[in-house]
């Protein structure tokens, strides 16, 4: 069953010892703890791997600017955007030499197909992601309500173990990338 953002922070207060929340703004300490640090928690989270289920691919809307340096084309990024993967011209998704400056992307092409991590919707995110979320959020929360810093070690390892899980269940949902060109190998012929 898909949770929402309220059912994720309440879960992770549960784990705590703590009352669960209704809403962000119920007037609890817990809420405001939640409504401050849930968002780039959830943020931090899906940016750091390349999630399947938060990987898209977009072309990229090309700017009226020009830019000064050695990237002269300029692209708008998605609205989601939280991380790039790789990019390209459109024959290939990838190879595309860019740089991410101050919102935008910055390239010698007149084309860009990116790759990248978006923000997902919590309805989308598969019960591995949910477990690893609700770790992480325990021990987010757990400084600013229970001021037990053991206690937010042993929720910190919990939250890596489950991490580390969660990126194992995810990479065996694709296939393994192969090489696509090593120089080492090239020269064997």
């Amino acid at each position: 069953m898909p949770l929402n953002d309220i059912a994720l922070c309440s879960r992770a207060l549960i784990r705590l010892g703590a009352q669960p929340i209704s809403s962000f703004t119920d007037g609890s300490a817990e809420a405001e703890i939640c409504n401050a640090l849930y968002p780039q928690a959830r943020d931090a989270l899906l940016s750091s791997y390349g999630w399947n289920f938060a990987t898209g691919q977009i072309e990229l809307t090309k700017l009226n600017e020009t830019a000064i340096g050695e990237l002269k084309d300029v692209f708008a990024l998605p609205n989601d955007f939280l991380r790039a993967l790789s990019a390209g011209n459109g024959a290939v998704s990838y190879g595309l030499d860019y740089r991410i400056m101050r919102g935008k992307l910055y390239a010698n092409s007149h084309k860009v197909i990116l790759t990248y991590i978006f923000r997902a919707d919590e309805s989308e995110f598969p019960e591995f992601f949910n477990s690893v979320l609700i770790s992480r959020l325990a021990a987010e929360f757990c400084i600013p309500l229970t001021e037990n810093t053991s206690r937010f070690e042993t929720l910190t390892r919990l939250a890596e173990t489950e991490f580390s899980r969660a990126r194992q269940l995810d990479a065996q949902q694709d296939r393994p990338q192969k090489l696509r060109s090593f120089p080492l190998t090239d020269v064997r012929g």
